[in-house]
């Protein structure tokens, strides 16, 4: 079924099964049709017969109709050959019935319009089943209505019929099938003989292969028969032969061919690359026989103008070779976004293939990556056949003067071509004494082309000949111009990528922490290294907070470049605000993902091309000096090491979030206990994951370098660990904070419990006083007193017990004082008549920093007092001067 024989058969064969199909169906619906009506008529008729027949009227008006009609309507069924005769009155009410159960009874038919005087011919379902039947009236001699007659054949005996006439039709549908498909069978094998069973795909192909043979190949094809008539001659062979348009039909001899050729043509022998003249070509002659598989015999001739050829393979090897010059400059001239290695790229190409010496010298701007300002140029590459050469030497700054060669084509933006340098023509007036050293050095030919792209130039390409006798020419400049030009996108694209390189690089660089803000609680070393592609979106930080506490931050931006960059400041900035909130880890990540999710959805409001932020992960961890706890939480980010000062290293168990953005789950927190000179060491995915490693190879790496090394400070882990796993051109940005923990001495630290009574408060001035004497810190006393006594005095009246006060004494004095109380107390301004509402005025004058951070059991109210540079606050009547200067303003 293959072959188009085949095919059009199955076709054919396939077409008169539906038509029998279709015309056997129509024909037995034709035939339940005409059985069905034919049903009607002979009911109707049996019906008429009996309605008139003598003694049915006068049996409808005795009195024991029934006894009358019902042996004469079943004789008379009997005899009509149908299922059913049925007497009814005018009511419907049946006198007779083949089945005596049902007189009596209501008749199944429409018999209403019956009585009206109407014949009724329908399909019911009736006591027998389905009924085909007729009803009309009986009528009395002066035209009365006086009963009706209903007679029919169930629908099975109408089937039945059917079914007798169906072995004629089926029998002729088959005999019918048998000759269409007989014929059919001829045609086919006909057409299977005529296209020698090909199928469609193979008869398109050869109608496509006969038109390519006519029409497309640069190769003349002519075909003759056994008795040397043309036969065939495609387009090329009339051009080669000169054959007239009516040249097919015609014998060879009529043909005005050359005599050789034509003998070879009627005589039909085998011929290989003979060499036959057509007038000035010289064609190369291939001759085979047809006449295979019983095929008409003759000959299939194939000529080729071999001077073309000739011409051409002269031609195409000098194409080959420069657009495999050009395929492979693509493949080695921008393989980084370098802009001098670039430059280099193109001299080492060029030489000593095309040229012996060339250089690069770029706009002083373009070195930069930014947009070319002037006509200074660098020597930024050079490459030669020797290093002894006269040319200028990289790094050289250059000014060409407007009448050398490399000025005009730079300004023009068009190569210039100097065949002869030893002719002198004007090339040397840039510096006529090196220009001397040129040529007797040997060099005798160059071509200049500036560096254009996008419609900048960026500077010039000069290639040199010396060792090459040939000068350049015409083609040469053709072919520097285009490898020039592919270069100069190259370059561009590096210059572009400096630029924003150096911008992201210093927009990083300006976000990140400048510096490490003093703190009593760790000991924090740092290292940031950007990728290799490109600047991203890592950050650290390192952030204090009340109580003596720090936070430590790291997080991660997906992406490179400077939204990268941006984003991660608005991130690093959003966490500062947040930590100056005192929250804990999660309720802090927790506001930093609804950020992150306003922010890409007011992007997307906005339409803006720039990528979502979706991608951003963090670790934030607040140590405790005091207690030596660390509560940290993580978004997306890998989790901490901590390197005991055992020397041992464990991976702690944080539970991991989802990204910063993508939200939907609960951020959860890790308690740990960590001892004094505990390294934890927090970091960014770029340190553990890179091309030559997986991420279970690099934390094993990570632990390998940490263990065993208790007594290394900070900022040696951190160089530690950059030695032994950063690579020098990272894939992905690399951010470590290496955190050695310190414990606060138990003497610094005071605590005392106080009941809910005014009275207390002088009691704890003087235990105040006491302990600030013993941690000789007697000058900031009153201070220390004056801010105590506010802080006590606003728990006791507006808190709720336990009320606790707490003493640290680091780089500055921390006052706490805490309650179950969540009411946190307002600086506001008091009114002259107001009693009071000027204390925490106070406390606000003489603390460093003041605040209220709230706990799961109320919240803590502090206060920070500088140990160095205090001034005393005034006393007596200094004192009551400064309150009446603030006398609006409330305590």
């Amino acid at each position: 079924m293959r072959s188009i024989a085949g095919q059009v058969f199955a076709v054919q064969v396939v077409l008169v099964v539906v038509l029998i199909v279709v015309a056997t169906m129509a024909l037995v619906f034709q035939a339940r049709n005409d059985s069905e009506q034919e049903a009607i008529n002979r009911s109707t008729a049996v019906a008429h017969t009996f309605a008139g027949s003598p003694g049915t009227a006068a049996a409808m008006s005795s009195s024991n109709p029934t006894k009358v009609l019902q042996p004469r309507a079943e004789m008379a069924r009997k005899r009509a050959g149908l299922d059913f005769v049925v007497v009814t009155n005018t009511h419907g009410i049946r006198y007779t019935h083949p089945l005596p159960q049902y007189i009596g009874k209501e008749v199944v038919a429409n018999w209403r319009p019956a009585v009206r005087g109407k014949v009724v011919t329908e399909t019911v379902n009736g006591p027998l089943g389905k009924e085909v039947q007729a009803t009309l009236p009986i009528r009395a001699a002066d035209g009365r209505v006086i009963g009706l007659v209903c007679a029919g054949m169930t629908a099975e005996d109408v089937t039945g019929r059917v079914k007798h006439q169906l072995p004629l039709v089926f029998g002729t549908a088959a005999g019918a099938l048998a000759l269409a498909t007989g014929g059919t069978a001829l045609v086919g094998g006909r057409l299977r003989r005529q296209t020698r069973g090909l199928g469609p795909a193979q008869m398109m192909r050869m109608y496509e292969h006969h038109d390519a043979v006519l029409h497309s190949v640069r190769e003349g094809v002519l075909i003759v028969d056994d008795q040397g008539r043309l036969v065939l001659a495609n387009d090329e062979a009339r051009r080669l032969l000169d054959l007239p348009p009516d040249a097919e039909g015609r014998h060879v001899s009529e043909l005005a061919l050359d005599a050789r050729t034509e003998e070879l043509l009627t005589s039909g022998r085998l011929a290989t690359d003979e060499v036959h003249l057509a007038g000035d070509r010289l064609l190369a002659v291939n001759q085979r026989p047809t006449g295979w598989e019983g095929g008409r015999p003759g000959s299939v001739t194939t000529v080729r103008d071999t001077t073309e050829l000739r011409d051409l393979s002269g031609k195409a090897e000098v194409a080959e070779k420069r657009l495999r010059l050009l395929y492979d400059s693509g493949a080695k001239i921008g393989s980084t976004l370098d802009i001098v290695r670039t430059a280099e790229e193109l001299t080492e190409f060029a030489v000593p293939w095309f040229a012996d010496y060339a250089t690069v010298d770029l706009v002083e701007p373009v070195m930069r990556g930014n947009e070319p300002a002037g006509s200074a140029m660098r020597r930024t590459a050079t490459t030669g056949i020797r290093p002894d050469h006269p040319l200028w030497r990289i790094g050289k700054l250059i000014t060409y003067v407007s009448a050398a060669p490399q000025a005009f084509g730079f300004g023009a933006g068009r190569p210039v071509l100097e065949a002869d340098l030893r002719a002198f023509g004007g090339w040397q007036v840039q510096d006529p004494e090196q220009a001397t050293r040129i040529v007797n050095y040997g060099i005798h030919s160059m071509i200049t082309v500036p560096l254009r792209a996008r419609d900048v130039t960026l500077g010039l390409a000069t290639f040199w000949r010396s060792e090459k006798p040939e000068p350049f020419d015409e083609e040469d400049v053709a072919l520097t111009e285009e490898l020039v030009a592919r270069a100069a996108v190259a370059i561009d694209n590096a210059r572009r990528y400096t630029r924003e390189h150096a911008m992201a690089v210093t927009l990083q660089r300006s976000m990140l922490p400048q510096g490490l803000p003093e703190q009593d609680a760790l000991e924090v070393a740092h290292r940031y290294l950007p990728a290799q592609a490109g600047v991203g979106g890592d950050w650290f930080d390192v952030i204090p907070l009340p109580g003596a506490r720090v936070a430590l931050v790291v997080g991660d931006v997906v992406g490179h470049g400077l939204h990268a960059a941006a984003t991660m400041g608005r991130l690093r900035t959003a966490v500062h605000n947040f930590s100056a909130l005192d929250l804990p880890p999660d309720e802090l990540l927790g506001h930093l993902d609804e950020l992150v999710t306003r922010f890409d959805q007011d992007q997307a409001a906005e339409d803006h091309d720039a990528p979502a932020i979706t991608g951003a992960t963090c670790l934030y961890a607040i140590y405790d000096p005091v207690s030596g706890g660390c509560t940290m939480a993580r978004a997306g980010h890998p989790g901490p090491a901590v390197a005991h000062p055992d020397g041992t290293v464990t991976f702690p168990e944080v539970p991991l979030a989802p990204p910063l953005g993508l939200g939907g789950e609960p951020v959860e927190t890790a308690e740990l206990r960590l001892s004094e000179a505990t390294r934890l060491v927090l970091y960014t995915d770029g340190l553990i994951e890179d091309r030559g490693r997986d991420l279970d190879a690099g934390i094993d790496m990570l632990k390998a370098t940490l263990a065993g090394h208790p007594e290394r400070s900070p900022e040696r882990t951190c160089r530690a660990v950059f030695e032994t796993m950063a690579s020098p051109h990272p894939s992905d940005d690399i951010a470590l904070l290496v955190a050695r923990t310190r414990l606060l001495d138990p003497d610094a630290v005071a605590e005392w419990d106080i009941p809910s009574d005014p009275a207390a408060v002088a009691r704890i001035r003087t235990e105040a006083d006491r302990r600030l004497a013993g941690w000789g810190l007697e000058e900031v006393g009153f201070t220390t007193e004056l801010i105590l006594s506010e802080l006590v005095t606003n728990a006791i009246r507006y808190g709720s017990d336990p009320i606790r006060i707490r003493l640290l004494r680091g780089r500055s004095l921390i006052i706490e004082v805490s309650d179950s109380s969540s009411t946190s107390p307002h600086l506001r301004r008091a009114a002259t008549t107001d009693e009071g509402g000027r204390g925490l005025f106070l406390v606000a004058q003489f603390a460093q920093r003041w605040g209220t951070r709230y706990t799961p059991n109320g919240k803590i109210i502090w206060a920070e007092l500088p140990l160095t540079g205090v001034t005393s606050p005034p006393l007596g009547s200094e004192a009551e001067d400064l309150l009446d200067q603030w006398d609006d303003v409330p305590g």
